[in-house]
């Protein structure tokens, strides 16, 4: 890393209106609720919340509208200690999205509306260039124009900076990602997009990170929900197992959290596999909390739990 410990991410904020119910309504049906929750997200947002909680240093590259939903944003980023790098729009408002969490599984179900965030443009990540040349690793990932992800990538490929690339949701984007990426993290309904077969398996994960891999990604991290995450790169192939920091009541988030401990591990130095491990950690303690940033736990937490599940079983 060059000494360097700070972590860009360039994606987007939303404002997360989350509804816990048995079900989700059928067309023109309207149910009752077991609960409702109004707080911060968004994938990159998410990201940058669970990294400096983790407790790395963090820029994060958005946009927002001046409303209450932006007045939201600005708000959590000061308390979790997040540099925000963001424009703030008078004619778009911040975004939103639409959570259904199953009250039974904690399984969600995820509509997005960029808002603000959506005209992020690769001229907009080029006014951003000196925030990602100077970090120690750049993420990003699909909820913005694709475009503006390669333009982030590629410059922070230039700058020498390691890339992180979450593609997520699964939309469309330009082939000439995959060789900017040191580490690609999908998880099982995105690689499947990706390489055109479901994973069920690790047998099947793994097949479908050499794929990724032959792309030309450096390293693939399959994110498999309950089951961990599936590893695989120059001189790595295998499962890091997820880890219960509590009973699972909600997993929007979860891949975020993951992300935000997994980049935060290896700013400080830990190796892949280490890094990985803690953020397993870090999701295993974020799905046992309602919400999505407000769920990201703080860097103590998610060492505790990391050096419980692997470094006393390692001993």
């Amino acid at each position: 890393m060059d000494g360097r410990s700070k972590i860009a991410i360039l994606g987007i904020y939303v404002a997360d209106t989350a509804y816990t119910a048995a079900r989700m309504p059928a067309n023109g049906e309207t149910i009752s609720g077991s609960g409702f929750s109004l707080g911060p997200g968004g994938k990159g947002s998410n990201q940058a919340v669970a990294a400096a909680r983790a407790g790395a240093g963090v820029d994060f590259i958005s946009k927002i509208g001046k409303d209450a939903f932006g007045d939201m944003a600005l708000k959590i980023y000061a308390e979790a200690g997040v540099t925000a790098q963001v424009d703030v729009m008078e004619d778009m408002p911040s975004g939103a999205a639409f959570i259904f969490v199953n009250e039974r599984t904690g399984e969600n179900a995820i509509i997005v509306y960029p808002g603000a965030a959506g005209t992020i443009t690769a001229a907009d990540v080029e006014r951003q260039q000196e925030v990602i040349r100077r970090a120690g690793l750049f993420v990003t990932q699909l909820e913005q124009p694709a475009d503006a992800a390669l333009r982030g990538l590629q410059i922070a490929r230039e700058a020498g900076v390691v890339t992180v690339f979450n593609p997520a949701p699964a939309n469309p984007f330009d082939p000439a990602v995959y060789p900017l990426c040191d580490f690609i993290v999908p998880n099982e309904t995105e690689a499947a997009a990706l390489v055109g077969f479901e994973i069920t398996t690790d047998e099947e994960a793994r097949r479908a990170a050499e794929i990724l891999v032959a792309k030309g990604v450096g390293t693939a991290l399959i994110t498999l929900g309950g089951r961990g995450v599936y590893v695989h790169g120059r001189g790595i192939s295998q499962r890091v197992p997820a880890v219960a920091g509590g009973e699972v009541i909600d997993t929007a988030g979860a891949g975020d959290a993951f992300i935000g401990g997994f980049t935060a591990a290896l700013a400080e130095g830990r190796d892949v596999i280490a890094a990985v491990q803690f953020g397993c950690a870090t999701a295993g303690i974020a799905v046992t909390r309602r919400g999505t940033a407000p769920a990201m736990p703080s860097r103590a937490e998610a060492l505790a739990l990391f050096n419980q599940a692997f470094q006393e079983a390692d001993a």
